[in-house]
């Protein structure tokens, strides 16, 4: 008993093996002249942190998707460090730092401020402990908050981790990540990667594996489903069979999630810069409801609503299908990409459907948006804790969009001062785009915001004689009330 402790504890061979559990893997390290990682690739701020913790002693590599990354020549937009230190070791080697997370306790370290800021997360290695070893509760993160306090490994009635701080060695903490080309480990003062589970094979063969019994897996977290769509379609990697056969019976786990996650792993599997291969994959693997999955539910309800009916809409498939594409082309060219502007783009036909129907009941046109608006909110969004501010962005995206037709007297001026504005006319553009407005209202926003105050006044003066010209095309008398058309009125 006391060797097979020992030898846990230096990571030796599958002594700590058992049923459920990956098997601790053998350590190799792998030199650069084989693995052929470019050290040019690497982050400086990563590098400080990885440096500082091995001057005090401690180990520390770039462990992770980074290391998957730099295998396959490409610079990651994220780094993270793994290292033998307690969260309270790290924290106490850097001025900003800041221990976070309950499920996972880890450490980011902060370089700069505002919007230049860099953070790098700091994981302690983890012991891997299989469900029987761990304490039990009912419920979820949001229901048995009680029962898990001071607790350091804990897991629901169906197996899947709700805490995971019990500290171990390196050997174990390769076993208990997800995917063999997320097992990684790259010392830079060395140049050596550290692969306990053949990660670089699997990475060259374009491989998703996953590390142990994949049922076991998928039971400890069931957002691995989610995670494997997101890498499928990110990496261009196919799925090893035996990864995959258990995929969809674990698919109900999701049930066991909470709400928030999920919609914080929707939105990761969007704004990756891989929205339209992401739904691809999802439609591959059978994991969208509607007519995509007979008899059942998809993932996420929302996507299935949203898609089920783009698929019915003509309209709607090519706006959402821009909007996707968009999204992905903002995340190539490295420019910020905001939760809020998308969901707005998923829903915004089924606002604009509510809005039309409450007008023809007799609404007036600003209330009748509000409400519908509302509804949508109800029935797609929900009461998700912390949505408070994505919410207000997407409501002042949708109203925005009746006053872009308004391009006389003080509007146009208040309208470009707004927070929001940019959202709002990215919005426009993209309505313009698949033939919902005029692209000419579209160009004109976009030269009246860029323009001087005297191009901004000679903007107006156009758009007045354009609407003068409208009105005599259409036989309209001199001096009637102009009627915006009917889905972007105010």
């Amino acid at each position: 008993m006391i060797k097979k402790f020992i030898d846990r504890l230096l990571g030796k061979g599958d002594a700590a093996a058992a049923p459920g559990r990956p098997k601790l893997g053998k350590r190799v390290e792998v030199p650069a002249s084989e693995h052929g990682i470019d050290p040019a690739l690497l982050d400086d701020k990563a590098l400080k942190v990885v440096a500082t913790l091995q001057e005090a002693g401690h180990q520390a590599y770039v462990v992770g998707g980074a290391v998957r990354d730099m295998l396959l020549g490409h610079r990651p937009k994220d780094f993270d460090v793994a290292t033998d230190a307690t969260p309270e070791q790290v924290k106490a080697l850097f001025r900003r730092a800041f221990i976070i997370g309950r499920r996972f306790r880890i450490v980011h370290v902060v370089y700069g401020r505002g919007r230049e800021h860099e953070v790098i997360e700091v994981s302690t290695f983890r012991a891997y402990l299989d469900a029987a070893a761990a304490e039990q509760v009912e419920g979820n993160e949001k229901t048995a908050k009680s029962e898990l306090q001071g607790k350091g490994h804990v897991v629901d009635a169906s197996g899947r981790v709700l805490r995971d701080n019990v500290w171990g060695p390196q050997v174990e903490d390769a076993a208990r990540r997800d995917f063999t080309v997320n097992a990684l480990y790259y010392d830079p003062k060395t140049q050596t990667v550290v692969d306990y589970h053949g990660g670089i094979a699997d990475a060259k063969k374009r491989l998703l594996r996953m590390i142990g019994d994949p049922l076991t897996r998928y039971r400890e977290d069931p957002v691995r489903i989610v995670r494997i769509v997101r890498f499928a379609a990110k990496l261009g990697f196919e799925i090893e069979p035996k990864t995959l056969k258990p995929l969809h019976a674990c698919v109900a786990l999701l049930e066991a999630v909470p709400v928030s996650r999920l919609f914080d792993e929707m939105i990761k599997l969007l704004q990756t810069g891989h929205a339209l291969k992401s739904i691809a994959q999802l439609r591959k693997l059978g994991l969208l409801g509607g007519a995509e999955r007979p008899g059942g539910a998809g993932i996420f309800p929302l996507l299935d609503a949203v898609l089920a009916d783009a698929q019915e809409n003509p309209a709607r498939e090519a706006f959402i299908q821009a909007a996707l594409a968009d999204t992905d082309r903002r995340v190539a060219e490295d420019k910020a990409v905001a939760p809020s502007f998308l969901l707005a783009c998923l829903l915004w036909h089924e606002v604009l459907a509510g809005w039309q129907r409450r007008k023809a009941g007799g609404a007036p046109p600003f209330p009748a948006l509000q409400e519908a608006v509302d509804a949508v909110f109800d029935a797609r969004i929900g009461d998700i804790s912390g949505r408070g501010k994505l919410g207000a962005d997407m409501r002042e995206i949708w109203m925005m969009q009746p006053r872009f037709e308004r391009r006389s007297g003080s509007t146009p001026a208040s309208l470009v001062e707004q927070p929001r504005f940019r959202a709002g006319f990215d919005f426009l553009r993209l309505r313009a785009d698949t033939g919902e407005v005029e692209v000419e209202l579209a160009e004109w926003w976009e030269d009246y915001s860029l323009g001087s105050d005297e191009e901004r006044r000679a903007l107006i003066d156009l758009a007045r004689e354009q609407e003068q010209q409208r009105r005599h095309a259409a036989g309209a008398p001199r001096g009637a009330v102009r009627r915006v058309p009917a889905q972007v009125a105010e």
